[in-house]
């Protein structure tokens, strides 16, 4: 057997079902994961699951063996294994990274009580809790660029979401600033540079506050949300994870207030209450 079909097996059978919100029930054959769970958790079908354990699949992409280490909560030295066994260069630290680590994803499924997401320092959401799409809709609608918080804002009319004049101004001269530092750290991601040379071609507010050369970072702000509860306002702050750039964006209600009360409202109505509305709200 390869080390990669045999490590992929151990890091499998290693994750609790529960540690992925499945349910552990009576009988099972496996500690872990079976391979139809680890298949839906990485998107990919049970098959290939089966060929790549049994060293019958080869050449997997960056892409599959990124959502592999996601499903299975490696950490980034034992993603950089599986690539590196895989015959695939690990990603370079030149590029954004998008990897979650177990300790971040587990703090999204412990905090099920408030709004939380993770970003990427280009601002492109990676992971998301049930409160967060119920208050600002389902990100797994958006694809491509526009899960990008950046070019929505600068791109997209604001609906539902309002900031004072001072706050709207400090929100975007931020996420100009940010962007420009993170161009700074990851000279080599083509999407980034992608990403910068768009919203510089087709948004003459982006381009404006890009041209002040400002180097900063979004961590806090306040703002209210229009939802199908009512209008809910909310303070939002964002967390850096140290060594991976992933920035932790939570919402929070002062408790006693109407807007708590909404927010507990909008816990229980979840994403039912959304129906067809397909909007992203900048954090």
């Amino acid at each position: 057997m390869s080390e990669f079909a045999s490590v992929l097996r151990s890091w499998r059978d290693r994750v609790r079902p529960e540690e992925v919100g499945l349910p552990a029930g009576p009988g099972r054959r496996t500690p872990g994961l079976r391979r139809e769970e680890l298949a839906a958790l990485a998107q990919v079908s049970v098959d290939y699951v089966v060929r790549l354990e049994q060293g019958r699949a080869t050449n997997p992409s960056p892409q599959l063996l990124a959502s592999l280490a996601t499903a299975l909560r490696l950490s980034g030295e034992e993603r950089d294994h599986l690539f590196r066994v895989a015959g695939v260069a690990p990603p370079s630290r030149q590029v954004v990274p998008r990897h979650i680590t177990p300790g971040v994803q587990r703090l999204v499924d412990r905090l099920g009580d408030v709004p939380i997401a993770v970003f990427t320092a280009t601002h492109d959401i990676v992971l998301w809790n049930d409160l967060w799409a119920a208050l600002n809709g389902d990100p797994s609608r958006a694809v491509g660029i526009e899960r990008n918080l950046v070019w929505r804002h600068f791109m997209h009319a604001h609906d539902g979401v309002e900031w004072d004049d001072e706050h709207q101004e400090e929100f975007s001269s931020d996420l100009a600033a940010d962007l420009r530092q993170a161009s700074g750290r990851y000279p080599a991601d083509r999407d980034l540079a992608d990403l910068v040379a768009r919203l510089r071609r087709e948004s003459p507010e982006f381009e404006r506050r890009w041209d002040t050369g400002r180097i900063a970072e979004h961590r806090a702000s306040r703002k209210q949300v229009h939802t199908p509860v009512g209008p809910i306002e909310i303070d939002c702050d964002v967390l850096t994870v140290p060594g991976g750039d992933l920035r932790i964006v939570v919402y929070t209600a002062v408790p006693g207030t109407e807007a708590a009360a909404k927010l507990d409202l909008l816990r229980v109505t979840g994403l039912q209450a959304l129906g067809a509305d397909p909007s992203l709200t900048p954090g």
